[in-house]
This record gives structure tokens, C-alpha cells and sequence, in this order.
């Protein structure tokens, strides 16, 4: 062996290694107890089998072996002469220029820098990243080599993070990789790297081609590549970064196979990939879906790019700007950048153009850089299905939508739809929660283009009729549970949503409520009257299970309308007491249903239908009570019991007995009207099934509620806040919400005279806590209420 040579041998680490531990008669696992480095790494290193480490992991070994001085120095020679600088990517960053107007994903950048493991220690003794290694016995941040407690204080290897950052074409991906990797690239001293993954050119690079792209940004010389060959370059990637630990960005992925190779199996890297698909076929991965941005930092984010007194100048325009970039990152900048580049332009002015819906995306434009093309990009790599799906998607006229409605627009049943939704949500065109799918506003913009350039008028036609024809004739069956003489629906029905309870019938009629109202619109333009009468007809007892909806009036004023162009002065008056009861409850118009109550009690008369006449007597001494008008009340309350009676409408004839309890009360007749709500109380025991359960329970609600009134006036507080209670808690059970916020008012108010404040404050809390769904005026004299026993 020639001086050189010996030179060579006696220099490399390993065997020194080995020969200073043997020369301590210490195993590895002594070694191992006393360093802190792992048996596994230790017998790597004495084998070669790993890179030489850095400077601290044998600072470990050297007190863990007890040398001297001299020989501790030997050790480190040996160490930094076998650092191989081709196989090292200390120092090597390769990130673009980022963006300093980066504004939100606070929850998302605490996520990943929490996910990056803690920073370096202060004091290191190592040289700062890119400049001569790093600690690699740093807890989280080791190389392979080292020993990282996990829990309980077992020795464990350290383990790659792998983070998905995925979501919709423009939400800003990449910008949010690159954000969080600079504000932990201190953390990765051994390189930071980003490649382009190019996944939505038409043909990606191979993973083969981009671990050569990884390997020599990281040093490794071409002639190593080649010695190795193609079928060793895997085992070569994988051994570098299970060697160090870097930071790497996959940007871009097409797919879970271009991805795979690409992800260490060991080490410390942390690798960030950003995709606009799910990637849901990667394992032991960290996810984080990306969104719109919140309004109040789409606001702020305009702001940075248009200049704080732009925006101040103008920021109720800017945040009309912000709505209608759908708070997508991608369009605000370019309507930010528009905005920038054009000084003489006023924010209103920018604002109005995109409020043009056929001009919008055509006007997120600037530059190269193109809304639309983004959104072509995910588009064109869709099967033909999907894009069919995608593009007669945007024909749905609310927010979200079933599977089974989406069914309708194309003809697939509803599992192959079911699959072909997903497709979407997995390409990131389409939002997915509790099945229901939602399409954002700039990509369906996108869609009803592609759905002019690519379907025929005569297809889109029949596509739209059949998805408006399945909602109403869904919302009859649904709104039949409701109806007297109805219920369930019929064995002949083979529906393709679960409408086997009222509660699932209600469900529907509610979470579809924007599809089949429009729908209902639709058949009313198209002169379709009998369908729109026929609809509103069915939902006319579900009406009171959803008072505060806020479209009842649009029903049946469409149904009054349609009922009067058939020319059936029944149906016209049914229809005309619907529109009245809507104006006088749901919007609280008294005044306004009059004249509406007046033109059913007419056409009723017309018809001879004493039903009819009652209702219409019922609704028109309601307004008058609300009014404060007693002696109209009184003649149509005396009216309208006795045409109830005389048709035999026992439904009609209890809500005209409640009427009669607040003439009653309203005269401070308490005890008579204590009774008369008893009656009504009693009647509903009596006849059993022979009162549909949904009419009989919102009655017993109201009568229930009206007992304890009475009783608080009588100072009888103990009867009245268990009368109330009761009222409230069967509101609650059977999910009506507009008149559980009624009557929690009302219980709370009675609490409060009681002298029992801290119970009154729990209902009024309550009632504010109940939503949309509830009488809004219900909840702001809550919150008045509260507001009062704060200050009092």
C-alpha cells in the first residue's frame, strides 16, 4: 500500500471511527447511550454507508468516546475530509423571487412552520446555513444519523414531513410554499430547493428526469450520475436526502405517480408540495387545502397593491372589487395590478366593469397573466365526462348542489355522477362539504363560457328543463309530508333522494331551497302556471316549519298570480290568503296584506267556498290586531269562527280560537282567555291523527305560549314560565325555529318581571343564538334585552 493510500485510509471517517470505539471498549449501543447519536446511524457511518457527519454530531461522538484534545481534532479532520463536496448541498437555494404584498394564511403559515419542526438552537457552534453544516443533533433537525427522542423517551430515526398544500387553479399555492419556505429555510441549513413539476403541460417531466434535476442542484458530479446509471438513481436520491436535511418544494404536481418517487423515505427534509389535485392517493402526508381569502384580506391585500390612499379613497368600491374576484388571490392581483398600472382609473370604475358578468373574466386580465387561462389549464385535462359534468354545472342556480340534481343535467345515474363529481373535487375545480357541491363564481363564469363554446343551445335547454323539472316535482313530494291527506309519498314514487320522514322531507326543501325557488321562477315565466300553483299548494302547511325564510312572498305571490291566470276563483283565493298570510308574518306587513286578505275573501265568495272565506277573514283580523285597529279585528274574528265552523275546518277553527285568546287578553281578560287556549288545548287531545302532527304541534306551540302570557299578566309567574318552557322546548323538538325565537322572547321577558334575571338572561342568549332560520326582529330585541341587563 503506497503512503498516499495509507494516508487515504487513515483519514476516513468511518474506520476511525471504529477503531477509537473498539480502542474505548465501548459497543455501539454504549456509544450510542453516551453520545446520543443512534445505534443505526453509528454503525452507518463505521461502514460508510453514510456521508461523513457535521461538526456537532462528532463533537457528540468525541465526548461520548472521551478523547483528548488531539484526538478529538483527528476525529474532526477525518470528518471534514470525508464531507465530499459534490454530495453535499450546504448552501444551495434555488427559490424565485417572491411576492412582499403577501397578505393572510395566518392559520396556514403557523401550520407549516409548526410542521418544520422548531428552529435551530442559539449558541450553534457550526457556521450559519450555507456556509459549513449545520446541527444535526438538534431536536427535529438531525441528519439520519442522529437519535431523536419521540415519546416517552424512546430513540427513534428522524422522519421526512411531507405537507400537500393543494387547491382550486389561483388561490395561490406556490406563493404560499414559497412564503413558509423562507421563513423556515434557516432550519434546513443542508439546501433549499424548488422544482417545477410542470403538471398541467401537456407532458411533465418524468420523476426520473427531475431526481437528476435534484441531484445535481445538489452537487453531485455527472460523471457519479453516469458510473451510477438510471436504474440507481433512485437509491442515490433517496440516500442524499436521507443525509441531510434540506427543504424541499415540489411546485405544481400533476399526480400522486409523479409525486411518489420524489418523496425521501428517511432523514430530515421537509418537502412541501403544491398541486391543484387532492393528491389523495399519497400517504402519511400532511394536507392543507387552500381557499379564497377572507373579505376583510382581500380588502387589505387590494390595499397593498393599489396604495393606501386609493383604497381609503374608495373602499367600499374596493371591496365590491374584492367580491367580485370571488376573493380568489389570482384575479385580486391582477385587478390589483390593473388597478396599479392604470393611476387615472378610479376604483368604482374597475368595479363596474366587472360587475359585467359576460365581460368579467375577459377583464382579469393583465399582461400574460390570464384568469382564464388558469382555469383552462385544470379544464383541459378532464376526461370528456367530467368537463361535460363541469360545464352544466354553472347552469345551477344557487350556491351548491346534490348529486342527484347534478344527475339531471347529463343523464348519468347517480353513483357514476357521484364519481364524476369527485373527479372535479379532486382536480380542484369543485368544492365538496356534506354532499354538496359548489362551483366559486369565477369558475362558474368559466364554465357557462365553455358551455356556449361547446354545447349546443338545444342541449343546454334540455339539460336546465330537466334539472328545474325534478326539483319541483321533488319539492311536492317533499312538501306533501306537511299537507293534510299526504304525508308520505306514494309507493308509485321512485325518487332519487331519501325523502322517507318529514324530517328528511324538510331537509331537502331547505338545503335545495335556492334550485328549487329558481326553478319555481323559471316555470312561472314559461306560463307554467299549473306547476307553480301545484307547488306552492304542497308547501303550504311546510311554510310555518320555516317562517323566516325570507322567499315566501316570492312563492306565493307567483302562486296568487299563476292561480288568478287560470281563471278558478278557488284556487285564486286559496292562493291570494297564502300571499296575505306571507306579507302579514314573514315580513311583517300588516298594512300590506290587506288588501290581498280583501281580494281572497272576494274570490272565495265567488266560489262558495266558506273555508276560504274564513281564512280570509282569519288573516285580515290579524292584521288589525297587529295594527291595533279592535273593532275591525272583532267583526273578522266573529266571521271567521263561525265559516269555520260551518265548513267543518278544525285546523282553521283552532288558529281562530288563538285569535279570539288575544282579543281576549288584549282586553285584559285574562282568565277567558286562559280558557279559550285550554279549549284549543283540549280539541287537539281529542282528535288524535285526526289533526295532521305538524299542524297539531305548531298549534299546541302557539296555545301553550298564550297560556303563559295570560298567566304572567295574573302575576302568576311559577304557571307562566313552565307554560312558556314547555312551549319553547316542543318548538325546539320539532325544529321550528321561528317560533321557538318567538316564544324564548317571550319567556325571558316574563323571567325578567319575575325578578329571575339570570334565567331570563340564559333564554334571551338563546334566542340570539338561533340564526337565520329565526325572527330576525325576535333577535335583535334580544340583543336589546341583553344589552339592557348589561347596563342595568
Amino acid at each position: 500500500m503506497s503512503a498516499q493510500e495509507a494516508a487515504a485510509q487513515e483519514a476516513a471517517f468511518g474506520p476511525l471511527l471504529r477503531e477509537m470505539r473498539l480502542g474505548k471498549s465501548l459497543t455501539m449501543e454504549v456509544l450510542a447511550e453516551a453520545s446520543g447519536v443512534s445505534v443505526r446511524g453509528i454503525g452507518d457511518l463505521e461502514r460508510g454507508r453514510r456521508a461523513a457527519p457535521q461538526r456537532r454530531t462528532v463533537a457528540a461522538l468525541a465526548d461520548g468516546l472521551g478523547l483528548d484534545d488531539a484526538e478529538r481534532e483527528r476525529l474532526l479532520a477525518a470528518a471534514r475530509a470525508g464531507r465530499t463536496p459534490g454530495y453535499s448541498p450546504v448552501g444551495v437555494r434555488s427559490f424565485p423571487r417572491g411576492t412582499d404584498d403577501f397578505v393572510g394564511r395566518v392559520d396556514e403559515l403557523t401550520r407549516l412552520e409548526a410542521l418544520a419542526g422548531p428552529p435551530a438552537r442559539a449558541g450553534a457552534e457550526d457556521s450559519a446555513p450555507g456556509a459549513g453544516g449545520a446541527d444535526d443533533r438538534a431536536p427535529g433537525a438531525g441528519g439520519a444519523e442522529d437519535r431523536v427522542l419521540g415519546a416517552g423517551g424512546a430513540a427513534t430515526e428522524p422522519h421526512p414531513v411531507v405537507v400537500a398544500i393543494h387547491g382550486p387553479p389561483g388561490t395561490g399555492k406556490t406563493t404560499l410554499a414559497l412564503r413558509a419556505a423562507r421563513r423556515v429555510a434557516d432550519r434546513f441549513p443542508d439546501g433549499q430547493l424548488m422544482v417545477d413539476l410542470r403538471g398541467t403541460d401537456d407532458s411533465p417531466p418524468a420523476p426520473s428526469e427531475l431526481m437528476v434535476r435534484v441531484l445535481k442542484a445538489v452537487g453531485v458530479p455527472d460523471r457519479d450520475l453516469a458510473k451510477a446509471g438510471a436504474q440507481a438513481h433512485p437509491a442515490l436520491y433517496r440516500q442524499v436526502l436521507a443525509d441531510r436535511r434540506c427543504l424541499l418544494v415540489l411546485d405544481n404536481a400533476r399526480d400522486e405517480a409523479q409525486v411518489r418517487p420524489l418523496l425521501p423515505g428517511s432523514g430530515g427534509t421537509l418537502v412541501l408540495v403544491t398541486s391543484r389535485r387532492m393528491l389523495t392517493g399519497l400517504d402519511d402526508v400532511h394536507r392543507l387545502p387552500l381557499g379564497r381569502l377572507e373579505p376583510a384580506e382581500s380588502a387589505a391585500f387590494l390595499a397593498s397593491l393599489v396604495g393606501a390612499d386609493r383604497a381609503a379613497a374608495e373602499p367600499r368600491a374596493l371591496e365590491e372589487v374584492a367580491r367580485l374576484c370571488a376573493h380568489l388571490p389570482l384575479a385580486l392581483r391582477v385587478a390589483g395590478n390593473w388597478l396599479a398600472t392604470r393611476t387615472g382609473w378610479s376604483v368604482r370604475r374597475l368595479a363596474d366593469r366587472l360587475a359585467d358578468e359576460e365581460r368579467r373574466l375577459d377583464a382579469l386580465a393583465a399582461g400574460d397573466v390570464r384568469v382564464a387561462g388558469a382555469f383552462y389549464l385544470s379544464y383541459r385535462q378532464l376526461t370528456p365526462t367530467a368537463a361535460r359534468l363541469f360545464r352544466r354545472l354553472s347552469l345551477v342556480p344557487g350556491p351548491d348542489v346534490s348529486a342527484a340534481c347534478a344527475a339531471r343535467l347529463t343523464g348519468q345515474d347517480l353513483y357514476d355522477t357521484e364519481d364524476t363529481l369527485e373527479e372535479l373535487v379532486e382536480a380542484g375545480l369543485l368544492g365538496g362539504s356534506d354532499d354538496r357541491y359548489r362551483l366559486h363564481d369565477l369558475l362558474c363564469l368559466y364554465g357557462r363560457d365553455r358551455l356556449l363554446a361547446e354545447d349546443g343551445e338545444a342541449d343546454v335547454d334540455r339539460a336546465r328543463r330537466s334539472m328545474f323539472r325534478w326539483l319541483l316535482e321533488t319539492a311536492v313530494v317533499a312538501g306533501r309530508w306537511y299537507e293534510p291527506g299526504h304525508g308520505a309519498p306514494p309507493p308509485s314514487w321512485r325518487g332519487t333522494v331519501d325523502l322517507s320522514s318529514a324530517d328528511r322531507a324538510r331537509d331537502w326543501l331547505q338545503t335545495e331551497s335556492a334550485n328549487w325557488l329558481a326553478a319555481l321562477h323559471a316555470a312561472a315565466a314559461d306560463g307554467d302556471h299549473t306547476t307553480v300553483v301545484e307547488v306552492a299548494e304542497a308547501l303550504h302547511w311546510f311554510s310555518d316549519q320555516w317562517m323566516f325564510w325570507g322567499h315566501w312572498p316570492e312563492v306565493f305571490g307567483a302562486s296568487a298570480r299563476s292561480a288568478e291566470a287560470l281563471g278558478d276563483p278557488l284556487l285564486e283565493a286559496t292562493h291570494l290568503n297564502y300571499y296575505a298570510w306571507a306579507l302579514l308574518l314573514c315580513e311583517g306587513r300588516p298594512r300590506d296584506s290587506l288588501p290581498y286578505s280583501a281580494r281572497g275573501l272576494a274570490a272565495a265568495e265567488r266560489a262558495g267556498d266558506l273555508a276560504q272565506q274564513a281564512w280570509a277573514h282569519l288573516y285580515a283580523a290579524w292584521a288589525h290586531h297587529l295594527l291595533g285597529e279592535v273593532e275591525q279585528f272583532a267583526g273578522h274574528i266573529t266571521d271567521a269562527l263561525a265559516l269555520f265552523q260551518a265548513a267543518g275546518d278544525l285546523p282553521g277553527m283552532l288558529q281562530a280560537l288563538a285569535a279570539r285568546g288575544w282579543q281576549l287578553r288584549g282586553a285584559g281578560r285574562h282568565e277567558e282567555a286562559i280558557e279559550v287556549n285550554r279549549e284549543i288545548l283540549t280539541r287537539l287531545d281529542e282528535a288524535g291523527d285526526g289533526v295532521e302532527p305538524h299542524i297539531a304541534a305548531f298549534t299546541r306551540v302557539t296555545a301553550l305560549a298564550n297560556v303563559g302570557i295570560s298567566y304572567s299578566h295574573l302575576g302568576r309567574w311559577d304557571e307562566a314560565v313552565e307554560q312558556l318552557r314547555a312551549s319553547v322546548e316542543l318548538s325546539r323538538k320539532e325544529g321550528n325555529v321561528g317560533l321557538e325565537s318567538r316564544y324564548l322572547l317571550s319567556l325571558g321577558d316574563v323571567l325578567r318581571k319575575a325578578g329571575r334575571t339570570g334565567e331570563a338572561r340564559e333564554a334571551f342568549t338563546r334566542c340570539v343564538a338561533l340564526g337565520a332560520d329565526a325572527d330576525a326582529r325576535r333577535i335583535a330585541a334580544a340583543r336589546a334585552r341583553l344589552a339592557e341587563l348589561d347596563t342595568g
